[in-house]
């Protein structure tokens, strides 16, 4: 379970708010950079949410951009887990992995509805961070060998250039999970 410092946490939405909730998650975003001193780039741009296009907006290459996905791991009959999965811009995320590092016996994207309720933003500006407790945060480690990772922050039309080194401190202090979630062909 990631750890969600209480000025950050939100109280849990439906998808309905989650258009709204892009200014609130941005807003937490930013907050949540500046109280821990992280060093970052505000990059504003064309509205986009698609990782390839977006990359070369803001001028760099698709592997450092953070890829952000929900993920649904059923873990038993009537139980589920969701993982935001962080995985670089030109990966794809190793669904069958994942379901066993989360000891699960299906695996699927969560739903368009749930990914939005569980990480404030909608589809094509998830953060690469959880400000919700029924959302694991899981990170591949290939993200984390560039200086910069890019991200859409909770809106189209901007994104955040994080330092990596303070990125990888928020991993610690938040207790998420380092490991590889890539599919071998990728």
């Amino acid at each position: 379970m990631v750890r969600v410092p209480q000025q950050f946490a939100s109280a849990p939405r439906d998808a309905e708010d989650a258009a709204g909730a892009a200014v609130d998650s941005y807003g937490r975003l930013i907050s949540l950079l500046d109280a821990g001193g992280a060093r970052y780039r505000v990059i504003d741009h064309a509205p986009e949410g698609r990782t390839e296009v977006v990359s070369a907006y803001r001028g760099h290459p698709v592997s450092h951009a953070a890829k952000c996905l929900v993920v649904m791991v059923k873990t038993g009959k009537r139980t589920k887990r969701y993982f935001l999965a962080v995985i670089p811009g030109d990966a794809r995320v190793d669904l069958p992995g994942l379901k066993a590092l989360a000891h699960g016996t299906y695996v699927s994207f969560a739903s368009t509805d749930r990914a939005e309720a569980l990480s404030g933003s909608v589809s094509g500006t998830i953060l690469p961070f959880s400000f919700h407790p029924d959302l694991e945060l899981i990170v591949d480690p290939g993200l984390l060998e560039h200086p910069e990772i890019y991200f859409n922050a909770a809106r189209l039309d901007r994104s955040l250039a994080l330092d990596t080194r303070d990125y990888r401190d928020h991993l610690d202090r938040a207790g998420a999970r380092i490991a590889p979630i890539t599919a071998e062909d990728a």
